[in-house]
């Protein structure tokens, strides 16, 4: 005697797994992180995250041109000075690397593709940190969330429609959406790294940005303990009242339980940025033989999906469209 449940019958075609699936991901759940640099005669290769480069202002054109092309949700945009100072002031400047090609970009695309900045200021400094630093050498919060004003009305200035601050710096987003409104763009929208915790999985991002902390140092001091789950909420919920539209969870698969804490909890939208360390991981076990990364790819992305956020930051984005394209 057989149980009348048998699960097995709704698995057992592709067209039922389909039709009965309870998470779906498409190329329009997907946003690609891209890197653009000054003073590229052509695009420079990144070792450590292989198939992406840092960009000249064409290429920089070109790849968006097939990230639409594949269906992309959207492209977040990394600057890359020739120049470092001490406040990062090219992260504001209207004529610095990022401000130029987010000019290009909204120029060329309009609205047909998501067009959002990081708003940082790591790349941009000459010790590495995401902000001012203070006389004893820690990064002062207030002076720093003051410059990430400026950073935003300059990207807003220059066309991101969508802003994200990922400094973790307390008060960021307040500071952030009252000097946009008070300049008129109610409309740009912003996106909170409210959960970013400090990782050991951002080694090729930090090769793909140019960015070594001053004297060994690290940002455990502003970023989040890996070790806390709760703490978390609280950062989001901080985030949601002071104005920010959406909010992030990086890394994306070793913080799932975090994903899916914030997904329970709060009603707005919700991502998480499948970060360099990550990606990398399953390029070199493909690479090597061990997995078949396209389809190791395709399940951590959807497994990110599961767990709630409604789209992803991730280096595989324009690769995983055109497979899921076919």
């Amino acid at each position: 005697m057989f149980p009348a449940e048998r699960p097995r019958r709704l698995r057992r075609t592709p067209a039922l797994r389909r039709l009965v699936a309870e998470t779906t991901l498409s190329p329009g759940d997907l946003v690609a992180p891209l890197f653009v640099a000054e003073g590229l005669s052509e695009p420079r290769p990144i070792l450590s995250l292989p198939g992406h480069f840092q960009h000249t202002l064409e290429s920089l054109r070109d790849e968006v041109r097939e990230q639409q092309r594949c269906g992309v949700g959207g492209v977040i945009l990394f600057g890359v000075p020739e120049q470092k100072d001490e406040l990062g002031s090219a992260a504001w400047d209207p004529r610095g690397i990022s401000q130029l090609a987010l000019s290009m970009l909204r120029d060329e695309f309009g609205d047909e593709i998501v067009l959002m900045a990081d708003l940082c200021l790591d790349e941009y400094t000459s010790h590495g940190h995401c902000g001012a630093l203070g006389a004893d050498g820690s990064v002062d919060n207030d002076a720093t969330i003051e410059l990430y004003a400026r950073v935003a009305l300059a990207q807003a200035r220059a066309g991101a429609a969508v802003v994200a601050p990922s400094g973790m710096m307390d008060g960021q987003v307040g500071a952030i959406r009252s000097a946009l409104d008070a300049e008129g763009f109610f409309d740009t929208v912003i996106l909170a790294y409210s959960a970013k915790y400090a990782s050991a999985l951002y080694g090729p991002f930090r090769d793909a940005v140019g960015v070594e902390i001053e004297n060994g140092g690290d940002r455990r001091g502003y970023q989040q303990d890996p070790r806390n789950r709760r703490e978390a909420l609280r950062e989001a919920r901080a985030d949601l009242e002071q104005g920010a539209d959406m909010i992030m969870v990086k890394p994306a698969m070793t913080y799932l339980d975090v994903l899916s804490d914030l997904h329970r909890e709060l009603d707005a939208p919700l991502c998480a940025y499948h970060v360099s360390g990550e990606y990398a991981m399953v390029k070199a076990a493909g690479a090597n033989g061990w997995i078949d990364a396209t389809e190791v790819a395709i399940e951590q992305l959807t497994a990110i999906r599961r767990a709630g956020a409604q789209f992803v930051l991730t280096y595989f984005a324009r690769e995983i469209a055109e497979e899921l394209g076919r």
